[in-house]
C-alpha cells in the first residue's frame, strides 16, 4: 500500500488529518476507521478525495480515482488514537498523536521548502520548450522604457480613480510594505490605497503603514477582527474612487496593472467589472509559476469555479447599490462578490495580462486549497445564490465537489423530461451504430427519447436487415432515406424535418454514451433561456480525450486537449470545467429544436468540414451561449465510417469550404476566440505558452 499522512491538526477539539492511500490493486475500494486506545471505534467525518496527482505518479495515468481522504472526528489532543486504513485485502494502522502530528507536519514542510527552493528548476511549461514560465514572462513582461512611456501619460478629471481595497490582519512586514511599494510604484497614478486593519491592539501594523507618508494612504484601525468580509466593507466604506479594485494583503501588483486597466475603462466606458490573467509568486517574491491565463468573461466557468480571483475591480455605484461583502459567504466571500456585481454589469472586461502576483503561504489557498474546506462549501453556496437569481428556469440539486478542490459540479433536478430527438446519419457499420443506440436505452438514464437514423447510400445488405430489427426492437426507433450523395449539413437538416422533440442530440453513428446521467447533464444547460447548444467531453477508446471543447484559431479550428488523457490533469483542469465556449462538435451536439429553425440549421454550402462550428458561432451571434459539460461523456471512435479526405476532388471541396468558413467568420480570427487566451498557443491543443 502507499500512503502519505500530509496533516495531522489537533484543534477546537477535533482532530483532522489529511493524505492519500493506495492499494497495490489500484481499484481495490479505500475505507478508513478511526479508534481510541482501547480500539473502541469512533465516529468521524470522513471524505474521499479525488487526487489524479496521485495516480499520476504511481500509475502514470490519469484515473477515475478518490485516493485523497479528509478525516476529521472529535478528539482530546492528550490522548493516542489510531486510524485503520484497509485497501481491499490490504491494511494498516496509523497511530494518531501529539507526537505522531508533529512528525507528519514537519516532514510536509520539508518537503514543501524544498519544493519552493526547487521551484524554478522544476515547474516547466510544454509550450515554451525548455523555458520555465518564470523566464516566459520575463522575456514577455512590459519593459522599462514601455514603464517610463506610462508615466508621462496626463491624467484628466475623466479618467477613473482606484479605491484599491485592502483587509489587513497580522500582516508580515516584509509582504506589508512589498505590496504598499508594489502599488506605490504604479505608473498611474490616480488611485487611493484603503486599507482596513482587524489586528490585535497593538500598533505593530499600523506602523507599519505609517512609514509610507504619501497621502493616497487611508488607513482605518478597526479595533476587532471582525472576519474577512466585514473587515473588507470597512475598506469600502473609506473609498471614494470610481472603481472598487481588490486586494489580498500580502500579494503583488505588476507596475502597469492599474493603467492596463484605466486604458481597457477609457475604451470602454460602459465596464462596470473588470479583471486580469495572474500568476503565482513564492514566498521569497523570487519566482513566479503557475500562469492563469483566462478567457473573457464566462458566466459558466465562474459557476464551476472562480476563475475571476484576482486582479478584479467593480464600478462603486455598483457596490453601493447591490451591497458589499457577505459575512455568509466567508472563506469564498470573493466569488460571491464576483456573481452579484456581474450580474448587474454592463460590460464585463477581461485585460489578458498578468497584473496580479498571488504570493504563496504555507496553509494559504494560493498552494494548497485543500487548507480552506469551509470555503469550498461556502462557494458552492455563492453558484447556487447565483443559479436561482440569473436562471431560475433551471432546478438545481447537490452542487459537489468536482475533479479538483475548488471545481463545482452542479447537478440537475427535472420536473418533467421533454422529448429529445436523436439524429443519427448512417451508412452501414451496423455494429458502431448499434452500440450507438443501445448505448442511449441501455446505458442513459433520460426517459423521453426518439432515434432518427438517416439512411444514406448504405451498400451492404445486413444494414437494411438491421434496419428492420432494431426498429422492430425499438418503437421510437426510426430509419428515414436521405438518397443523395453525402453532404453532413443536409443529412442532418433532412433528418431534423422527422424529428418530433423540442430537444435535438445530433449525434455519429461512431459514438457511444459512456456516463449514464449524460442527456440529463447536457439538458441542465440547454433548458436556459441563454444557452443554444451542449456540448460533452468524448474520448478516444483508450480513454484520451477526443473532444473538450472547441478553440477557433488554433489551426482553423481544434478540439481542446485532444489526445492527452482525461480527468483534471489539463491546464486548471479546463477539461473537467464546465464552460462557455465559442463551438462544440456535432459528434454528440445537443441544441434546441425552435433556435435550430431560427439560425437556418446547418449550413449546406459546408457539406463536410466546419459545418457544426459554423452552427454555433451562429448561435453565438444570435445572443446564446455554447456551453461544453464534461459529465457528460462519450466514447468517440473518429469518423471511420467514412473515411479520410485523401482524393483530389475532396481536397478541392475542403479548401472551398475552408475558404467560405474562414472568410464568413474572419472576425474572431482577427480578435482571437474570446474563450481562449491570445497568450497561449495556437499552434497546441493543450494550452501551453505561446511560442516565443
Amino acid at each position: 500500500m502507499k500512503y502519505r499522512f500530509e496533516s495531522i491538526v489537533f484543534k477546537d477539539g477535533q482532530c483532522m488529518i489529511s493524505g492519500f492511500a493506495l492499494g497495490n490493486d489500484p481499484d481495490a475500494v479505500l475505507s478508513y476507521t478511526v479508534m481510541d486506545e482501547y480500539d473502541n471505534v469512533i465516529k468521524a467525518d470522513i471524505r474521499k478525495l479525488v487526487r489524479n496527482d496521485v495516480s499520476n505518479k504511481y500509475l502514470h495515468r490519469i484515473t477515475d480515482n478518490e485516493y485523497g481522504f479528509s478525516v476529521s472526528f472529535p478528539a482530546d489532543p492528550g490522548r493516542k488514537y489510531r486510524m485503520l486504513v484497509k485497501a481491499g485485502m490490504e491494511q494498516k494502522i496509523f497511530r494518531i498523536d501529539q507526537n505522531s502530528a508533529a512528525f507528519h507536519n514537519g516532514l510536509m514542510k520539508l518537503r514543501k521548502n524544498a519544493f519552493l527552493r526547487n521551484l524554478k528548476d522544476k515547474i516547466r511549461n510544454a509550450g515554451s520548450g525548455e523555458l520555465t514560465y518564470n523566464d516566459w514572462y520575463n522575456k514577455t513582461k512590459i519593459t522599462k522604457e514601455e514603464l517610463s512611456e506610462q508615466r508621462k501619460l496626463i491624467i484628466t478629471d475623466d479618467m477613473p480613480l482606484f479605491s484599491i481595497v485592502i483587509p489587513l490582519y497580522c500582516t508580515a512586514e516584509k509582504y506589508l510594505c512589498e505590496l504598499i511599494e508594489s502599488i506605490l510604484n504604479q505608473t498611474y497614478g490616480k488611485f487611493e490605497l484603503c486599507l482596513a486593519d482587524g489586528s490585535p491592539e497593538d500598533k505593530k501594523v499600523e506602523q507599519i503603514v505609517r512609514k509610507y507618508p504619501d497621502e493616497r494612504i487611508r488607513y482605518t484601525f478597526i479595533g476587532e477582527n471582525r472576519g474577512i468580509s466585514d473587515n473588507t466593507n470597512v475598506a469600502v466604506e473609506m473609498a471614494s474612487g470610481d472603481f472598487i479594485v481588490l486586494c489580498d494583503h500580502d500579494d503583488l501588483l505588476p507596475e502597469n496593472a492599474l493603467y492596463e486597466f484605466a486604458l481597457e475603462i477609457m475604451k470602454h466606458p460602459e465596464t462596470d467589472c473588470i479583471y486580469s490573467d495572474e500568476d503565482k509568486i513564492n514566498q521569497n517574491g523570487t519566482v513566479v509559476f503557475e500562469p492563469h491565463f483566462k478567457p473573457d468573461f464566462n458566466i459558466d466557468m465562474l459557476r464551476s469555479n472562480n476563475y475571476i480571483c484576482h486582479l478584479f475591480a467593480v464600478r462603486k455605484t455598483l457596490v453601493d447599490q447591490y451591497g458589499g461583502f457577505d459575512s455568509a459567504y466567508d472563506g469564498s466571500q470573493d466569488h460571491d462578490f464576483i456573481f452579484r456585481m456581474t450580474e448587474h454589469a454592463r460590460y464585463v472586461a477581461h485585460v489578458p495580462k498578468v497584473l496580479y502576483h498571488w504570493r504563496t503561504i504555507e496553509g494559504s489557498t494560493a498552494l494548497n486549497p485543500e487548507s480552506k474546506m469551509y470555503a469550498i462549501e461556502a462557494g458552492a453556496r455563492a453558484v447556487r445564490a447565483n443559479y436561482e437569481r440569473t436562471v431560475p428556469e433551471v432546478r438545481i440539486g447537490e452542487i459537489t465537489k468536482g475533479a479538483h478542490y475548488g471545481l463545482y459540479h452542479v447537478h440537475f433536478v427535472f420536473d418533467e423530461y421533454p422529448l429529445v430527438s436523436v439524429v443519427i446519419p448512417n451508412k452501414d457499420h451496423r455494429e458502431d451504430l448499434d452500440k450507438a443506440i443501445r448505448s442511449l436505452f441501455n446505458i442513459g438514464t433520460w426517459p423521453n427519447l426518439e432515434v432518427v437514423v438517416v439512411e444514406n447510400n448504405s451498400t451492404e445488405p445486413e444494414t437494411f436487415t438491421y434496419y428492420e430489427e432494431i426498429q422492430k426492437e425499438y418503437g421510437n426507433v426510426r430509419v428515414v432515406t436521405y438518397p443523395d450523395t453525402f453532404n453532413y449539413s443536409k443529412i442532418n437538416n433532412f433528418g431534423v424535418t422527422f424529428a418530433k422533440g423540442e430537444y435535438l442530440l445530433f449525434l455519429n453513428n461512431d459514438v457511444e454514451m459512456i456516463e449514464p446521467e449524460s442527456i440529463q447533464e447536457m439538458m441542465g444547460y440547454a433548458l436556459r433561456h441563454d444557452v443554444g447548444a451542449v456540448g460533452c467531453r468524448l474520448l478516444y477508446p483508450d480513454k484520451t480525450i477526443q473532444h473538450a471543447g472547441v478553440v477557433v484559431g488554433i489551426g482553423v479550428a481544434d478540439h481542446a486537449f485532444k489526445g492527452t488523457y482525461s480527468g483534471d490533469g489539463t491546464y486548471f483542469n479546463r477539461a473537467m470545467t464546465p464552460q462557455d465556449v465559442s463551438a462544440v462538435t456535432a459528434a454528440a451536439m445537443l441544441t434546441k429544436r425552435s433556435l435550430f429553425d431560427e439560425v437556418g440549421g446547418f449550413d449546406e454550402e459546408l457539406a463536410v468540414a466546419f459545418n457544426d462550428i459554423d452552427y454555433c458561432l451562429k448561435i453565438n451571434r444570435s445572443g446564446r451561449k455554447v456551453v461544453y459539460n464534461p459529465y457528460a461523456c462519450f466514447y468517440h471512435y473518429e469518423s471511420r465510417s467514412r473515411g479520410q479526405d485523401t482524393t483530389d476532388e475532396k481536397n478541392a471541396r475542403y479548401m472551398q469550404e475552408l475558404t467560405l468558413f474562414t472568410e464568413r467568420w474572419k472576425e474572431i480570427y482577427q480578435n482571437g476566440d474570446p474563450y481562449y487566451n491570445p497568450n497561449l498557443s495556437l499552434t497546441k491543443t493543450d494550452y501551453s505558452l505561446k511560442e516565443l
